[in-house]
Formats: C-alpha cells, structure tokens, sequence
C-alpha cells in the first residue's frame, strides 16, 4: 500500500480493530475515504450494498465507478445484492418523508445491518462508511444506525470517524473530478428522484436525466 502523504493523518482503526469493511455507496464519497485509509495502511475491502438506488440503471453506474477505483488499488470489492423489493417494503409509510428524516434513518439501518452481518460473518472486527463524508448528510444520523448495527455483534465496532476532517471533503471532489467519477444529481431513492425533480420544476430546470452525470467540474449534488 501506499505511504502516507504529508498532508494525511496517519489513521488507526478503533478498540484495536484488524480489518475494517467499508460500506460505499457511490465512487464520488468513497474515494477520498478509500485514499486516507489506504494511506494508512489499513487491511480492508469495499462492501457495496445499496438497494435504495433507484432506478437499476443508476444503480449500475454507480456501482461499476465504484469497481473500478477498487481494483485500481487492489481493494477487495463485495458486491451485495440489489436487494430493491425488501428495501420497498421497509420504506412503506415512509414515501413523503423529508430527506434527513426517519426515511433516511431507515435506510441507513438496512444497509449497516447487512454490512455488519457480512462483517461478523468473516473475520471483519471494524464497519464504516463514506456516506458520512458528504455535507448534505448528517453525520450524527449516519453514525447513529452505524452504531446500532454494529452493536448486535461482539467485538464488532463501528467507526465514527469524521472523513470530512482535514481538507477531506474538498478531496472528494477533487478526487472526483481528477478520476472522472459518475457524479449523480440525486441521493438515489426514487422518492429523492421525486422530489428532487419537483424541485427543479419548480426552479425552472430540466428533470434528471439518468445516466446523464453531473459536471465534472463540481461535486454531486447529494450522496447516496
């Protein structure tokens, strides 16, 4: 792995942990966070379990940017089943929820609890996610249903690192734009493609177009 860089806080893992599974939910997010921790030489791979992204072909493009970062840096990619019809059903009653709101809590739940069973189930002692490290999401929200997730398993924990911390966010977009990323214009349910376009409606911009990515020269307009 890669030494660290001057500017780069050398990073260790919490409660003595080995090997950390990463939760990702988009290239764009998760690069920045991937480049820290490979900077710190930390043992780990990419778990990619995101069934909110709606619609599949959204969900194809951001999952094959985020393989190919990953096998640029040699990092084990786990790509988990686009589990769509159960992750419906737990946002039933939740369809006009704000973003930031319970919805979102939910969604959070679902994907850590499959990253911690993957975790628990092989060999694993640490969790996290690059979804913490966008500013239009809330981190104490994110790391909350991490928490819980982890804490249904002994000696598994999840790590609440701020990624955003140290210039961090600013080189997810460059990052991005320096790898050519698929950026999205929406979180990536399809109750965030709903709104999102109602909003640009009313702002007088065209809806989103799927497979038509954001600008390479600004950063998505939301994280996953």
């Amino acid at each position: 792995m890669a030494s660290t860089p001057p500017s780069r806080q050398k990073l260790t893992l919490p409660a003595g942990g080995r090997r950390l599974l990463l939760h990702s939910c988009c290239a764009p997010c998760s690069g920045e966070v991937m480049e820290a921790i490979i900077a710190s030489d930390i043992e780990f791979a990419i778990f990619f379990y995101n069934p909110n992204i709606h619609p599949r072909a959204e969900y194809d493009l951001r999952k094959a940017s985020n393989i190919a970062f990953a096998a640029k840096h040699g990092i084990p990619f786990i790509d988990a089943d686009y589990d769509v019809a159960a992750w419906y059903a737990r946002a039933r009653g939740l369809e006009h929820e704000p973003e930031r709101g319970i919805r979102c809590s939910m969604c959070f739940d679902m994907r850590f609890e499959r990253t911690a069973l993957h975790a628990h189930e092989h060999g694993f002692d640490v969790i996290s996610s690059s979804l913490g490290i966008s500013r239009l999401k809330r981190m104490d929200q994110v790391n909350a249903s991490g928490v819980r997730a982890a804490s249904h398993y002994p000696g598994l924990t999840y790590w609440t690192w701020n990624w955003r911390k140290q210039g961090g966010a600013d080189r997810m977009v460059d990052i991005s734009k320096r790898e050519g990323f698929y950026m999205q214009e929406y979180c990536g349910c399809a109750y965030s493609l709903r709104d999102t376009n109602a909003d640009r409606e009313a702002k007088g911009r065209p809806r989103i177009v799927i497979g038509h990515p954001h600008r390479p020269d600004a950063p998505p307009s939301s994280s996953s």
